[in-house]
């Protein structure tokens, strides 16, 4: 079997896994944990700083890394280049329905992800240096009583982590739009950007956390700025816009300029799979690196999450608003310049601009997912996993620079869906174990 043949093949079967199980499982687990915490995602999105205070005064006298900088390292996973090309892809491929969909994943998914952190808090254990080790290879141990099943899901779960840890698609991303921006030679910025991962990588969540808390907050208040920019200069089109997202996602849309059209389950498929990879919805990252967090209470430093992927669908929806406006979406032009072609019809030099929001997106994502993917490697191979990791990181970040990014997307969707499918199992078996109460904090509506 050729590569091509291998890639359609995994292609199909991720189409299959996000249209028919991937968004089930995700709006299912997602409306029963709303329902039975009474819409607890809409309360915290209330009161944020009611949060802030009570995540302060949870982390008083804690060990562990402050629960903000803890949260920039989340963010800084969260939000990156799938926020402004993989969701682009979703809308030129799947149709502007596929941003509703969207919508519905990241609201579900806001308490998958408080589920997971709670449990990763509640479940972690002293690392014996003034830390703490959470995550799903923990409290998956808790999940299953079966002796057998108790050390295998978690084998399972670190050895896809492992895979989804080394994030090929945004490392593509990043060194393809650098060459193309500087001009310089292709194996300059390859060994460039390879070094400075596995420096930030391999770092720890220590460096990981004081990098994110660094890049994030800049990055997250520019590209807000400039999207709204755009998106304000066609403001007597936005209700148009709106309007043919509602309808085509439940209808699909028809053919238009260079867009082929689309159908319902495409928009949902895409939609809901580019949710769940930009938001790192139920994979479980989120909860090994938030574990590390100083705060003593899980429920508060879970309410953070709820913020993180607000913020995470904030940033999906100005991208994808910004092609649809500037009609981007209807053309040829490739998913990873989308974004950039629509800025330059507002702004001198979008593209090196551009390019310096995409590093520092793609970079943050790129380390925090290695040090989680190191973490998992670490409790695999607790003597020489770190080691492997390392040579197993550089060369598949190598290797998939010669290959075409839609391979890499493809790989990193489906071993994402079964990340997801593994560890929202163990959330499943352990939903009792979660509150939505919490000493410190009351929302009331």
């Amino acid at each position: 079997m050729s590569i091509e043949s291998l890639f359609l093949t995994l292609g199909a079967v991720e189409s299959f896994y996000w249209t028919y199980i991937g968004f089930v499982i995700v709006v299912a687990a997602g409306i029963y944990f709303t329902i039975r915490s009474r819409f607890y995602q809409f309360k915290v999105l209330a009161h944020p700083i009611r949060t802030i205070r009570a995540v302060q005064k949870s982390s008083e006298g804690g060990e562990g890394i402050s629960p903000f900088k803890v949260y920039f390292a989340s963010v800084g996973g969260m939000v990156g280049l799938g926020n402004i090309v993989g969701v682009v892809t979703a809308v030129m491929v799947g149709g502007p329905g596929a941003l509703l969909w969207l919508w519905l994943a990241s609201l579900c998914g806001m308490l998958i992800k408080y589920a997971e952190i709670y449990l990763g808090m509640k479940f972690r254990i002293d690392d014996g240096r003034g830390g703490h080790h959470g995550g799903p290879m923990i409290y998956l141990q808790k999940a299953f009583k079966n002796r057998i099943l108790s050390r295998i899901v978690p084998i399972i779960f670190c050895s896809l982590l492992a895979i989804y840890g080394v994030e090929i698609y945004q490392f593509v991303v990043v060194t393809d739009i650098l060459t193309d921006t500087t001009g310089l030679p292709p194996t300059l910025v390859l060994g460039s950007v390879l070094g400075i991962t596995l420096y930030g990588g391999f770092g720890g969540m220590r460096r990981l956390a004081n990098i994110a808390t660094a890049l994030m907050p800049p990055f997250i208040v520019g590209y807000i700025v400039l999207c709204l920019y755009v998106i304000f200069s066609h403001t007597f089109e936005l209700p148009a816009i709106l309007m043919d997202v509602v309808t085509s996602a439940f209808t699909g849309h028809a053919a238009v300029g260079g867009f082929a059209g689309s159908s319902m389950l495409m928009a949902i498929q895409l939609g809901t799979a580019r949710a769940v990879y930009s938001g790192d919805l139920g994979i479980g990252y989120d909860s090994i690196i938030q574990s590390e967090s100083k705060a003593r209470d899980p429920a508060t430093q879970a309410c953070l999450s709820i913020f993180g992927v607000a913020t995470d669908a904030l940033i999906c929806t100005l991208s994808i608003l910004v092609v649809l406006v500037t009609g981007i979406w209807k053309t040829d032009i490739e998913a990873c310049h989308a974004v950039s072609h629509g800025f330059s019809q507002f702004l001198p030099h979008a593209g090196i601009f551009m390019s310096i929001l995409i590093f520092i997106a793609g970079y943050t994502t790129l380390i925090a997912y290695l040090a989680t993917g190191d973490r998992a490697m670490r409790w695999l191979f607790p003597k020489w996993g770190h080691y492997f990791y390392y040579v197993f990181a550089a060369c598949a970040f190598i290797t998939f620079s010669m290959i075409e990014q839609c391979h890499a997307i493809t790989v990193m969707s489906l071993s994402g869906g079964l990340l997801m499918l593994t560890n929202l199992t163990g959330i499943w078996k352990l939903r009792r174990e979660i509150s939505f109460e919490n000493e410190l904090i009351s929302f009331k509506v």
